[in-house]
């Protein structure tokens, strides 16, 4: 006979989390949609690639070890889970009788957020990064950082959750996470040519807004299910995630509008995922009014933060700092301010004394230290990863400079995201190979297009008449196709 499963579990919070997963992992294609768009033609379609691979990866190391060495039942490490569940081993039932859920769904449910983590950091290869040396760091990055910093603030027995940190839904292990793992990769990339970069604007602004529709609505999922119930601590953390990214959004363009007098939808985008990100560690802790308050705050520092890569050199194309680690930041230390313990309670469960406003005042220096706790050790820890994997043949991080030239479509995937431009995205050189190009306040700059020095694969053709063959530049190429040659 075979074996029948007895254990008895709440379905409607079973269904709840199985929906809220499904709502984690769309994040996933909308960061691709968003990096995509903000990136040029040439290297669409590699940032899709990138994001997905990343979350294949993502799924293999949570099943691996990963959970693992995050959740293990058995584990004392206050740093580190031990390898009892490798492999989802008996990663099934109930881990305590009164659970109304199995182990194997809370599994999963945690595993879309690695795969998100992830996928945020693949956008540090924009435009210059070669993708299988990215792949094999996401696993060693997902094993000797996001594991460890998850088992300090969401395993019993990790440090931070002991020493009563709140963090409810990611600002650490996620937001620090990627937004600083992510800034210490496009330092080892080193900066993109900046004769590449001249006039550089994203390529699509209806693809950066999909993108953050579709992270919008799965940041519902991310942040709601997070309660691991449906509860009104659960509708309460998705109020205050809608909250943040309004309020981020109308800040963030009210500050691009005192400088260009245009309403940017780039910088809407922008404003609503610094809020989204800077909700996610504090949206079920913290009041309304907070929320409101954190959101102008995010748009603010945030949309200032962007500058932050000129000032130290690093060419953060996506800003994932700015948008993922200090808005992250922010969402901690507002913790420490307007946590409340009647909302962090509103799941009938947990107890906490919240933070400043409910008179618990040590909460602030517990975030400040798990904040820097944080960011020292992803930074350290990823600078050691990446530094290793670039020494090995093979593996090296960067893709060259005739690959950056010819996009990372053409060196690392082969397709292309427009196959109608395929070869012809250089189209602005069209009809005539000028030397110089004006700019909008009449000045002229060299041509970065001009096919002497683009680095363009150059193509042979052959006379119709005597067979003989001559080489071409894409741009000459394409000059006589428009010619009728």
């Amino acid at each position: 006979m075979g074996a029948v499963l007895e254990e008895t579990y709440d379905s409607g919070v079973v269904a709840f989390l199985i929906l809220c997963t499904a709502l984690v992992f769309i994040m996933v294609p909308g960061l691709g949609f968003l990096y995509s768009g903000l990136a040029r033609r040439k290297s669409a379609l590699s940032l899709i690639w990138a994001v997905l691979m990343a979350c294949c990866v993502g799924i293999f190391q949570w099943y691996f070890w990963g959970y693992s060495l995050a959740f293990s039942k058995t584990a004392t490490n206050k740093f580190i889970g031990n390898l009892d569940s490798f492999g989802f081993r008996d990663v099934y039932g109930k881990v305590e009788s009164d659970d109304q859920y199995p182990e194997l769904v809370f599994a999963n449910y945690q595993n879309m957020f690695l795969c998100v983590t992830l996928a945020i950091i693949a956008g540090a290869t924009a435009e210059r990064g070669r993708l299988l040396p990215h792949m094999v760091f996401l696993f060693l990055w997902a094993t000797l950082v996001y594991s460890p910093i998850v088992c300090w603030i969401w395993s019993s027995n990790g440090w931070a959750a002991s020493w009563g940190v709140l963090d409810y839904a990611g600002g650490g292990p996620v937001e620090i996470g990627s937004g600083v793992g992510g800034f210490v990769y496009s330092w080892f990339l080193g900066k993109r040519k900046e004769k590449l970069l001249i006039n550089f604007r994203p390529h699509n602004v209806s693809l950066i807004t999909l993108g953050t529709v579709l992270l919008w609505f799965g940041w519902l999922g991310f942040n709601g299910g997070s309660a691991f119930a449906p509860t009104m601590k659960a509708m309460m953390a998705i109020m205050n995630t809608n909250l943040t990214a309004s309020f981020a959004a109308m800040t963030w363009c009210l500050l691009d509008y005192r400088l260009e007098k245009k309403w940017s939808t780039v910088g809407l985008c922008s404003g609503l995922v610094s809020g989204l990100v800077s909700s996610t560690p504090a949206s079920g802790m913290i009041t309304p009014y907070g929320s409101v308050i954190l959101g102008i705050v995010t748009g603010i520092v945030c949309n200032f933060s962007t500058g932050l890569k000129y000032l130290v050199g690093v060419d953060d194309s996506l800003d994932i700092l700015a948008e993922h680690g200090i808005a992250g930041m922010l969402g901690l230390f507002f913790n420490a301010l307007f946590a409340a313990d009647w909302i962090i309670g509103m799941d009938g469960s947990t107890e906490h004394p919240g933070g400043f406003i409910s008179h618990n005042y040590k909460q602030i220096y517990k975030q400040i230290a798990f904040i820097a706790a944080c960011t020292g050790y992803v930074a350290v820890v990823t600078s050691l990863i990446c530094f290793v994997i670039d020494k090995i043949p093979g593996l090296k991080l960067r893709a060259n400079e005739y690959a950056e030239a010819a996009g990372m479509d053409e060196d690392q995937i082969g397709e292309f995201a427009y196959d109608y431009v395929e070869v012809r995205r250089d189209f602005l050189s069209w009809g005539n190979n000028n030397q110089m190009e004006q700019n909008q306040d009449g000045s002229y700059i060299p041509n970065p297009l001009n096919h002497q020095d683009d680095h363009i694969p150059r193509v042979e053709t052959h006379d119709g008449e005597n067979g003989e063959s001559s080489e071409l530049s894409d741009h000459q190429h394409l000059d006589q196709e428009k010619q009728g040659v």
